[in-house]
């Protein structure tokens, strides 16, 4: 089956400074989120990818264009609507009240004049395994395809495609310009590569031509070969 990248933007001024972005506009990546976005295109020259897709705010955009020609727009893959919270310091958010219940049970939040995390996650796995059925549908099993996307919707699609209720999703980590990989199998979901911010991607692709000819949705027993 295809393998999806999901690709967290490079560092924002707003992530250096603490301050929760949301959908502001207007925020870009910084020096260092250039050089991080720079040394993931770097990592990713052996991978053709048969589609390229990101999230509406400025921030993906910009990364994915580092990356390759997007092919898509997906307003489903933007970060979460956080309402009242938005652009406001994450010290100050510490503070209250629906900040404990963001991170001990996030199924329950529900961000005032915003959506709940339900509601982020619900439409942001719909928008992947929807791409993912395209893609399958018009470049076969083989395929590696990436989504551009933010932290708390990466971390979001991962907890789906482990199995995992959203109200364990705080315990996986999506570092700025970090990439998570999924294949979708008529079986289960298989978590590929998690949070990844440094290792040769081009294996990724290998793979999928290896399995070509008996593409299986069985998990390894014994842990199989790596």
């Amino acid at each position: 089956m295809p393998v999806v990248l999901l690709i967290r933007h490079g560092r924002t001024g707003s992530n250096a400074a603490g301050v929760l972005a949301g959908r502001s506009p207007g925020v870009r990546l910084d020096e260092t989120g250039e050089q991080q976005v720079a040394r993931l295109a770097e990592r990713m020259r052996g991978i053709r990818l048969a589609r390229l897709v990101t999230s509406p705010l400025e921030r993906c955009v910009q990364t994915a264009k580092e990356l390759g020609e997007v092919d898509a727009v997906d307003g489903r893959l933007q970060e979460c609507d956080y309402g009242a919270w938005t652009g406001r310091p994450l010290s100050e958010l510490r503070r209250l009240k629906l900040w404990k219940v963001v991170q001990e049970h996030p199924s329950g939040a529900v961000f005032p004049q915003g959506e709940s995390l339900r509601e982020m996650q619900s439409r942001a796995v719909a928008a992947v395994r929807e791409h993912d059925e395209h893609v399958l549908a018009e470049h076969g099993a083989s395929a590696v395809w990436a989504a551009v996307s933010h932290g708390d919707v990466i971390k979001s699609i991962v907890a789906d495609a482990l199995g995992m209720h959203l109200d364990q999703f705080q315990r996986i980590v999506a570092d700025p310009a970090s990439v998570t990989a999924i294949s979708y199998t008529e079986r289960r979901p298989f978590v590929l590569r998690l949070n990844d911010t440094g290792q040769d991607l081009t294996p990724l692709a290998g793979a999928r031509r290896a399995r070509r000819r008996r593409p299986s949705s069985d998990a390894a027993v014994g842990g199989g070969a790596g």
